[in-house]
């Protein structure tokens, strides 16, 4: 497969994950305020179930996917070797992948709280952790582009 080719869908991939991972704590923020059984309860409970398993989900398997293929790609015909894993850049970005992934499964979680009736946090806590994954993804940005340490 054509570098550039695999490097967009990444890219495309990551794009949509993201537009998952920063817009489900917003819907958690909203459904926390709203009566449990009631009417909006139950919309959030689907808008919230379609956003993680119809984009988030498939979105995280593509980044991942085509992300260890980039990997195997640099390692074996762009880099000549797979030490560049062991740069800070890389690291960083690994750390961040890492982050996200661990995000994910924390939202995921916290959406079935939601359908249990079981949820113990708020509308602000959602608002305040809304940012760590944009916060992640500057520092792997600034990382894969800026390679610095290396």
């Amino acid at each position: 497969m054509d570098y550039n080719l695999l490097r967009g869908l990444h890219i495309i991939a990551v794009i949509a994950w993201m537009a998952g991972i920063m817009y489900l704590p917003r819907l958690l923020a909203y459904h926390a305020d709203a009566e449990p059984g009631g009417e909006m309860d139950k919309l959030f409970q689907t808008m919230e179930l379609k956003l993680y398993r119809i984009i988030m989900g498939p979105a995280m398997v593509a980044t991942w996917v085509f992300g260890l293929a980039l990997i195997y790609v640099n390692a074996t015909q762009v880099r000549g070797g797979w030490e560049y894993l062991q740069q800070p850049w890389m690291i960083a970005k690994l750390s961040g992948i890492l982050f996200m992934t661990g995000w994910h499964g924390f939202l995921g979680a916290a959406r079935k709280k939601y359908v249990a009736g079981t949820n113990t946090r708020t509308a602000r806590f959602w608002k305040m952790t809304n940012e760590l994954p944009f916060i992640a993804a500057i520092i792997m940005v600034l990382a894969v582009t800026m390679e610095f340490g290396s």
